[in-house]
C-alpha cells in the first residue's frame, strides 16, 4: 500500500493505473486491482477520531463504536475495486451532505461540550469533499470505460434499538430507479437471503424495511452518474455482540466469503444486462 494525496489518487485513476493506497492525511483507502464495472463501498468502516477533538467529545469510544459500521470493509476486502472511510462518522459523517456531515447533536446526546470552531468544521469538511473528489473520478473513470456500473454501498445496523424483528439484510431503494433496475435489486435480494450464516442465523433480506436508502452517497452517485446503480446494503449487527464491543470473527468471515461470489456473480449479471 502507498500513501497518496488526493491528486495522486485522482491522477492514478485517470491514468487507469492499478494501485493501493491510503490517503495522505489517512482519511480514505482505495484499492484498485483491475478495473471492472464495479465497486465496493464501506464509508461508515472508519473508527479515527483525530485527537484534538478527544478532550471536547461527550461520547465515549464506545457510543462512537456502536453507531459505527466496523467490519464492512472486511466484508468485501477480496474484491478488486474497494473504497473505504477510515474517520469516524463522529468526525464528519461520509452518508450525509456537507451541510450537515459535522454532527452538533448525535443519535440524541450532544456531541461537543464546547461547539466547534470554524477551523476545526473546514479541517474536517475538507476531508468529506476530498473523499467525493476520489469518488467522481473513480466513478467517470468507470463509466467511461464500461457504460454501466453498480455499487455495493456496505453498511451495518444496530438491531436492538428496534421493538421488532427486523431482517438481517435490509436494501434502501427509495432515491433509485426500480422501474429501471428493479429486477436487479430483487435478484441482489435474493441472493442475500440465501446466505449460510453461523449459529442457526436465518438470512432475511427484505427492501426498504428499516432504512430506505438517503444517503449521501447513494445520492450523490446516482445524481452524478446515469448509468450507475448504489445498491445501499445494511447488515444487522448480528456479527458482533453490540453491548459487549465484541466481534464475531466466525460470522464476519462467513459474510466475506460468501460475498466473494455473490458480489461477482450480481456484478456480471448486472453488466450484461446494461452494457450498451
Amino acid at each position: 500500500m502507498e500513501r497518496l494525496a488526493i491528486s495522486e489518487i485522482i491522477k492514478k485513476l485517470e491514468a487507469e493505473e492499478t494501485f493501493e493506497a491510503v490517503a495522505a492525511d489517512y482519511s480514505l483507502t482505495l484499492k484498485v486491482e483491475a478495473y471492472v464495472p464495479y465497486v465496493c463501498g464501506a464509508v461508515h468502516d472508519g473508527h479515527q477520531f483525530r485527537k484534538e477533538l478527544w478532550n471536547n467529545c461527550i461520547h465515549t469510544e464506545y457510543e462512537r463504536w456502536f453507531e459505527e459500521d466496523p467490519c464492512t470493509k472486511e466484508f468485501v476486502k477480496t474484491h478488486p475495486i474497494v473504497l473505504a472511510g477510515c474517520d469516524s462518522r463522529f468526525e464528519y459523517d461520509l452518508n450525509r451532505d456537507p451541510d450537515n456531515a459535522v454532527f452538533d447533536e448525535a443519535w440524541g446526546k450532544q456531541l461537543w461540550k464546547e461547539p466547534l470552531s470554524p477551523s476545526e468544521k473546514k479541517k474536517s469538511l475538507a476531508k468529506h469533499e476530498a473523499f467525493y473528489s476520489v469518488v467522481k473520478a473513480l466513478l467517470l473513470k468507470l463509466e467511461e470505460k464500461f457504460d454501466a456500473v453498480v455499487v455495493y454501498d456496505m453498511h451495518s445496523y444496530n438491531w436492538r434499538r428496534w421493538d421488532r424483528e427486523v431482517p438481517v439484510i435490509n436494501l434502501g431503494t427509495t432515491n433509485i430507479d426500480m422501474k429501471r433496475f428493479g429486477d436487479l435489486i430483487e435478484n441482489w435480494r435474493h441472493s442475500l437471503s440465501q446466505l449460510q450464516l453461523p449459529h442457526a442465523i436465518e438470512s432475511t433480506s427484505k427492501i426498504n424495511d428499516t432504512f430506505f436508502g438517503n444517503g449521501y452517497f447513494l445520492k450523490f452517485i446516482t445524481q452524478n452518474f446515469k448509468n450507475t446503480l448504489v445498491l445501499a446494503t445494511e447488515f444487522k449487527k448480528i456479527y458482533c455482540d453490540e453491548l459487549n464491543q465484541i466481534i464475531f470473527p466466525e460470522v464476519v468471515s462467513a459474510i466475506e466469503k460468501q460475498l466473494q461470489e455473490k458480489i461477482k456473480a450480481h456484478a456480471a449479471l448486472f453488466y450484461d444486462t446494461f452494457k450498451k
